[in-house]
């Protein structure tokens, strides 16, 4: 199993509260975007890591289909809304 380490990107799957928050936050921000909805993956980049965290939790900076981004602090590895997964090899 692979630990995250900063810089390496990630899939993101935005929870209802995520989802939400972006949509308030859009007009506030003057920033512009197609719709989020949960369940929606990303891309996310890990900004952060935790020394001696064997569950994999990390920060992440996700990127949106517009001109924002998300920040997604301590997150899980995980295939449900709120977790991050890596991408499937190809």
């Amino acid at each position: 199993m692979s630990h995250p380490t900063i810089g390496r990107t990630v899939l993101y799957r935005l929870s209802e509260q995520d989802a939400r928050h972006i949509q308030s936050m859009r007009p506030r921000n003057g920033h512009q975007g197609n719709g989020v909805r949960e369940g929606d993956v990303y891309p996310a980049v890990v900004v952060r890591t935790f020394a001696g965290n064997p569950a994999g939790v990390c920060n992440l900076k996700v990127l949106l289909d517009g001109e924002d981004t998300h920040w997604a602090t301590s997150r899980h590895e995980g295939d449900q809304p709120g977790t991050w997964s890596w991408p499937e090899r190809v």
